[in-house]
This record gives C-alpha cells, sequence and structure tokens, in this order.
C-alpha cells in the first residue's frame, strides 16, 4: 500500500465507504429511504484539540508501542508448544498452567488483550498516519501468525473471548492499516479457534467445557459477543464464513427475542458483556436487515437507562446487572467501590450509541454517549508501562479514584480503543447534510459529491455554554448542519454570522441550519446549563447527584454531608472547574470527575 499521507487517507476512506455500503446492504425493507441510516466519518476526517482527549490517546498509544514483542508473543508460543524468548509481561496476559482464580491475581486470561492492542495501533494509524505505527502493528500480526497454534485456545478458560479481540484486530489492521495479510491469519486463526468454541451462544455461568465443570472461571467465556465482530469481518470481505458464524452465534432464545418482546432479562447478568452483545444485535441488524435485533438492542438500551443507569451514565455495580425496582443502586453506595467497569463499559456503551444514533438519528443516544464521556471514562486514570490500569469508578459515599490490583485486565484493552473512538463519534453524516452531536474542541473534515471543506469547533464546553463553529468551504454549496439540541438544556439559542436564526431548539433532537454556506461563515450555539438533581432510583427520592450541563458534580468529602435540596440546586462556580455549596456546616466543594484526582468524594448525597 502506498505509504503517503494523501494515499493513506484515501485508502481510510474508501475502505470505511466500502464497509457502510455492505453494512447497510441487508436492511433495504427497514430503512426509510428518504431517511437513511448516517454514517460516521472516517478516523482522519476529525481533529481533536481537547487535551483531555489527546492526552489519553497519547498516553495509550505510548504504552502500546512500548510493549516488548517477544513478551507480548509468549503466551501464544508457550501454549502452543513452541521456544518463547523473552520474559512474561505478568498480570491476565500472562500464561500460568496452574491458574487457580481463588487465589491468584496473575493468569486469567493469557493473551486476552492482544487484539485489541492491535486493533487500537491500527485506530491510531488510521487517525495520524504514523509510519512506525503501521510497522508495529504488521511486524505484530506476523510474529503472532508464527506463534499461534491450536494450544493456545485448547488451554484458555476464555477460548471464545480470546478469539473475539483477535478478530477485532485483524479485521481493524486489514481495514485501517492496510495489512495485506491479516485476512488470511483470521482464516488460520479461525480454523484454531473453531473446535475449541461451543456449537451455539452459551449464556454465562453456565458449563460447557468438557471436564472442566468443577472449575467455575471457565464458565466465564462470552461466546455471545462474537456476532458482531464476525459480522464486520463478512462486511470487510473476510467471506460468507464469517457471516455464517456470527449467525450460529446469535444468543437469541434467551436474550435478544425476550428484549425484543419487550421483557427485562437483566437481573444477574454480567454487565459489561451483555451490554457489548447489544452490538451483535445492531450488527444483525445491520448486515441481515433483522427487525427483532433492532428492537431488541433499542428495548435494552431503554432498559439501561432507566432501571440500570447511575447519574453517571455508567452501570453495572460489582459486574451485575439487576432487577428493576429493588433499590439495587441505592443499596450498592453503601459498600460498593467496584460500580462500573469504566473503560470496558463506556466502550461498549459508545459502540452502542453511535450505532443506534446512527440508525435512529434520534439525539438522546448522543445525550448518553457524552454523559458516559465527561463523567466516567475521560476521568480514567492513565494506563501505565508495566500494566497498571484504571478499571472501576466508584460510585459510594467513601469513593476514591483507584488502579485495578490486577495488572493488564480487560480495560487496558478497552481504554487505547475507546481514545481512539471518540474521533468517530463526534460527527456523522448523510448524503448531503453535517451532524455534530459531541462538542469537544475539533476540526472536521468533510466532503460531499459538489464540494468539500472544513468546520472548527471552538469551545470551553462543558464549562461554558457557548460553542462556535467556522466554516471554510471551497466554494458556496447548499446543505445542512444538524446541532444536538441536549435533552437538559432549556431556551437554546443559534445564530448564523451573528443573526440569531428563528428555529424551534427542541431538546433532545438535532436542529438542522440548512442554507448555502460558504467560507467564514460562523455559528454560535448557546445552551443554556443550570443545576439540576437526580434520584438514583424512584424508591428513593432523597438520594441524590448534582447535576451541570451533562456533569456530574462530585462533593469532595469523606463523611456524609447534611445538606438540603435547595442548598445543593444553589451551587456557584468557585472556579473554572469548580463549585460550592453552603451548607450549614461550612462550604462543600464539588467537581467533575475529570478533575478527581486523589481526593475522597461521593457521588450522591442525602437530602433533608
Amino acid at each position: 500500500m502506498p505509504s503517503s499521507p494523501l494515499s493513506r487517507r484515501e485508502f481510510v476512506r474508501r475502505s470505511a465507504m466500502l464497509g457502510a455500503v455492505l453494512s447497510l446492504s441487508g436492511s433495504k425493507l427497514l430503512a426509510d429511504s428518504s431517511n437513511p441510516s448516517l454514517q460516521t466519518f472516517a478516523y482522519d476526517d476529525v481533529s481533536l484539540t481537547s487535551d483531555l482527549h489527546r492526552n489519553q490517546l497519547l498516553n495509550t498509544h505510548a504504552v502500546l508501542m512500548g510493549l516488548d514483542e517477544d513478551g507480548l508473543m509468549r503466551p501464544f508460543r508457550v501454549m502452543s508448544g513452541l521456544p518463547a524468548p523473552g520474559e512474561d509481561i505478568g498480570g491476565w496476559y500472562m500464561y500460568k498452567a496452574d491458574y487457580d482464580y481463588r487465589k491468584d491475581s496473575a493468569g486469567l486470561c493469557p493473551g486476552g488483550t492482544f487484539g485489541q492492542w492491535v486493533s487500537a495501533l491500527s485506530r491510531y494509524y488510521a487517525i495520524t498516519g504514523d509510519p512506525a505505527t503501521r510497522e508495529r502493528v504488521l511486524a505484530l500480526n506476523r510474529a503472532y501468525a508464527k506463534s499461534i497454534g491450536s494450544g493456545f485456545f485448547q488451554k484458555n478458560r476464555f477460548p471464545a473471548y480470546c478469539y473475539d479481540k483477535l478478530v477485532c484486530g485483524l479485521i481493524d489492521s486489514h481495514q485501517f492499516a492496510g495489512d495485506p495479510d491479516a485476512l488470511a491469519i483470521l482464516s488460520q486463526t479461525t480454523d484454531f479457534a473453531l473446535p475449541e468454541l461451543p456449537p451455539h451462544a452459551v449464556d454465562r455461568e453456565l458449563s460447557w467445557r468438557s471436564g472442566k465443570e468443577a472449575d467455575i472461571s471457565y464458565n466465564w467465556d462470552e461466546s455471545y459477543t462474537l456476532p458482531e465482530n464476525l459480522f464486520l469481518a463478512y462486511q470487510r470481505g473476510a467471506g460468507d464464513r464469517y457471516k455464517q458464524l456470527a449467525v450460529r452465534f446469535l444468543d437469541d432464545k434467551t436474550y435478544f427475542e425476550p428484549l425484543a418482546a419487550g421483557k427485562n432479562v437483566f437481573a444477574g447478568k454480567h454487565a459489561y458483556s451483555y451490554v457489548n452483545a447489544l452490538n451483535s444485535a445492531m450488527q444483525a441488524y445491520l448486515t441481515l436487515g433483522s427487525a427483532m435485533h433492532l428492537r431488541a438492542a433499542r428495548n435494552a438500551f431503554e432498559t439501561l437507562v432507566t432501571t440500570q443507569s447511575f447519574a453517571t451514565g455508567g452501570w453495572g455495580p460489582d459486574e451485575q446487572l439487576r432487577g428493576p425496582n429493588t433499590g439495587a443502586l441505592a443499596a450498592s453506595l453503601l459498600d460498593q467501590h467496584q460500580s462500573f467497569e469504566t473503560p470496558c463499559g463506556a466502550y461498549a456503551h459508545f459502540k452502542l450509541t453511535r450505532s443506534l444514533l446512527c440508525v435512529t438519528r434520534d439525539a438522546g443516544y448522543g445525550d448518553s454517549m457524552e454523559c458516559v464521556m465527561y463523567n466516567t471514562v475521560l476521568g480514567a486514570k492513565p494506563l501505565k508501562p508495566d500494566g497498571t490500569a484504571f478499571y472501576y469508578s466508584d460510585y459510594s459515599y467513601q469513593g476514591h479514584k483507584r488502579y485495578s490490583r490486577h495488572r493488564w485486565p480487560c480495560c487496558s484493552g478497552t481504554l487505547p480503543q475507546i481514545a481512539a473512538d471518540y474521533h468517530i463519534s463526534a460527527y456523522f453524516h448523510s448524503a448531503h447534510d453535517l451532524y455534530v452531536n459531541l462538542y469537544v474542541p475539533s476540526t472536521l473534515a468533510w466532503q460531499f459529491p459538489n464540494a468539500q471543506g472544513n468546520l472548527r469547533l471552538t469551545t470551553d464546553y462543558p464549562f461554558s455554554e457557548v460553542l462556535q463553529l467556522d466554516l471554510i468551504t471551497d466554494h458556496r454549496d447548499e446543505f445542512g448542519i444538524h446541532l444536538r439540541i441536549p435533552g437538559w438544556t432549556n431556551e437554546a439559542s443559534v445564530s448564523v454570522n451573528g443573526k440569531r436564526q428563528p428555529l424551534e431548539l427542541k431538546p433532545g433532537t438535532f436542529a438542522g441550519l440548512h442554507r448555502q454556506w460558504k467560507t467564514g461563515d460562523r455559528i454560535k450555539l448557546h445552551l443554556p446549563m443550570t443545576t439540576r438533581l437526580e434520584a438514583i432510583d424512584p424508591q428513593h427520592p432523597d438520594i441524590v447527584a448534582l447535576m451541570y450541563g451533562p456533569l456530574v458534580l462530585f462533593p469532595l468529602t469523606n463523611t456524609a454531608p447534611s445538606v438540603t435540596r435547595p442548598q445543593l440546586l444553589a451551587a456557584r462556580r468557585a472556579a473554572p472547574k469548580s463549585w460550592q455549596v453552603q451548607t450549614a456546616a461550612g462550604a462543600l466543594t464539588l467537581i467533575p470527575f475529570t478533575e478527581i484526582t486523589d481526593q475522597a468524594y461521593t457521588t450522591y448525597v442525602r437530602v433533608s
């Protein structure tokens, strides 16, 4: 593949367009021909200038580039009976033949994050065009192809889980880094993996590995998440084999069919993996045109938001989804510090809301994505070179930001992926219109059939109510620019070139500006923010979080404050990123999750 930036950009763009055509080809009977699905832009179409977003991307990229190749290959080589020079990188990633989940911290999922890291590096290359990153992807894929054998899946507790991540890495390196061997390596991997996979999707906690019934850790495999990446492999040209495998592993009987019928089957399910499985339902809709799977995903998401979610947008205390109307979320505040698997959960949430937004054009999915971004994953502690990783957000009454006690856990695989995916979540497009979803300081390079240009977004949002968008275009062209009006705002306003526009800016929708645009046109969007309280659940209306725009404001305290509703709602800015509430005991400081370092905090307070 040519290595010049222009050729790389065109390669990524054409690959993305081909994937979009294939992914939508099966949904013609369901899609409204006058209102087809929105599309993402290519990774390198968006340049983010937000320090928080850029630093997370640069941190994770640097860690992945610094990993020793022999250390990365070691579990594959040892488990396949091959010579394995070099040192173990340790943590969950290493292979330990006598691993015991009841006492061992290291060795749970050997090689489990390798595919995610290759995926993240491929996406980073798509963003930056950095030649060293592409060389790293190709070198890792070739070393892996020589190191993988059937023993890797035979000896692994999680053959489906590991295969899923390897599929993702290989199809991303094909799609975004242009690895000409990636699909052949995928075929080789699939041949090794298939004999060790169950005949169909098996729900978590159910035994299917003969001879392993006495060890429940073997029941934590996730075959029900496989279809998402298998459908994507089919869409990207890997062959019909992958579509057939995807259909084989759709978890219809116990999960998607009940959800499509409006039944809440979340209670007791592993939180991250079952939310992540909803992305398989979306790919089944996009590939097969299955209305049932789209209904399942939409119903499940509504259930997730209304019965499972904290004010932060996070869900799954102690990695469990809970029964509705049980007060389980409120109970978790007392003694549960493992409130949300942050990078993993946010990665699944972003994929799901991105797909649902594109299919439905419902701005509410963008609101939910934004809430999760600012209040969870963007505040994750940095990944360290030794595998020390941020895993759980802590929403308890005595919260702290802590690193996981495990090195190289699953969240060390998803954090680099979501750090790249901010680029494809900020903007979307139809055939002739732009959609602005995340108000992150950035520049979008867009190209329509008759015009091309740049849209630059400058703002201090969410610490400012005002956003400015400046347009550069090669010539005058008529199209629409659609701005997400968050559901929490009232009396939003928009002006073009200083003139207020007579638009109905309905909260929770996209507001469209249709006109003939030219270079120098400036849009200003005003999104008024006020304080509001959000109860943890209907059973506990007195346990509330203080919200400001998209932000949860976290009181810095290690003791339960005595505070009233009026006092919370009267919170005032003490600094650009700090608020104060006056209580009978004195001033209480509150800050967003991204600003918390080592302070003690609480997410919720009980109001009198």
